[in-house]
């Protein structure tokens, strides 16, 4: 079993070898929504009361027991320490209650083995771009669990480059899928933000981007055009990522690039990536998990393949 609970979603799972057996998740999106953004004390609070139901309907799903677990597997680092405390608590709880091994589990880790899971072995090494509300790396995989971090941010991560864009044009949260609604049918150059050390081919950057939203949102006032906005933020990151991306990945003749993390859910990412690695990827294909984290894949015919 799988124990997750690093932010403000309290998830667990049965796996079985590669298979995945049941997900179970608890979402906190409507009450950190009021606030603007996720507050820690009150995502540990609610951590304490979905755990054991998310534990208890993971087993049920599986249709299995308690007694028929072989080891607990927990989010142990990073993340807010608070919600991390949690599930660490309760599998460290289950561990010795039923006697069996416990093995803590790095945040970004968890990412880069997911596609893993339901999933036809990947070729090594393969390239991984790991684009979250906390993250932002692409990480050569060379074998198993033997990594290299190729590029990353200087400051702030993608999915944070969302989220805050969002909340200063008032859309709420994530802000990643709020400014996916509303980009279709806008102009992404209607405002002309930046791309962040375009000249960095390791590094990304998307602390100007906030601030130049920022000035674009007090500049227009009420006649701000947000469809236009969204859009223009959403080819920004989009934009910054894929380029170095395809270029790091053309540079280390891997076969495959995986897309993992919230950010992955970006239908706009997702086919620019899957279009540079001369495989198409329809967004309706590839949105039938949670935030981004279903294993949907392609192998490209000539330059690589994309697995999200």
């Amino acid at each position: 079993m799988g124990i997750e609970s690093s932010c403000d979603e309290t998830a667990a799972s049965v796996v079985v070898g590669s298979k995945v057996l049941s997900s179970v998740i608890a979402s906190q999106t409507a009450m950190h929504e009021k606030w603007g953004g996720v507050v820690p004390e009150a995502a540990a609070r609610a951590h304490v009361e979905a755990i054991l139901p998310v534990i208890l309907e993971a087993l049920e799903v599986a249709k299995i027991g308690f007694q028929d677990l072989a080891g607990i597997a927990v989010t142990n680092r990073p993340g807010l320490v608070g919600a991390l405390s949690v599930g660490v608590v309760a599998s460290k709880m289950l561990s010795l209650e039923l006697g069996l091994p416990l093995i803590g589990v790095h945040h970004l880790e968890g990412h880069l083995v997911s596609p893993m899971l339901d999933s036809e072995p990947l070729p090594y090494p393969h390239m991984s771009l790991i684009a979250s509300g906390g993250h932002t790396e692409v990480v050569l995989v060379r074998a198993p669990f033997e990594y290299e971090i190729v590029a990353e941010t200087l400051d702030d991560a993608a999915g944070e480059a969302f989220d805050k864009s969002a909340r200063l044009m008032g859309l709420g949260i994530p802000g990643g899928a709020a400014i996916q609604r509303a980009a279709p049918g806008g102009n992404p150059r209607r405002y002309p933000l930046p791309r962040g050390v375009p000249d960095h081919p390791d590094a990304f950057s998307f602390s100007g981007l906030k601030t130049a939203v920022l000035r674009a949102v007090e500049a227009a006032g009420p006649d701000l055009a947000v469809a236009d906005l969204c859009a223009s933020v959403q080819e920004a990151i989009v934009d910054a990522l894929s380029r170095k991306v395809l270029a790091l990945l053309e540079q280390s003749g891997s076969s495959c690039l995986c897309l993992v993390g919230g950010v992955a859910a970006n239908v706009a990412l997702r086919e620019r990536l899957g279009a540079g690695c001369d495989f198409p990827l329809p967004g309706d294909a590839l949105l039938h998990g949670q935030r981004g984290h279903d294993r949907a894949r392609g192998l490209a015919p000539t330059r690589g393949g994309i697995s999200g």
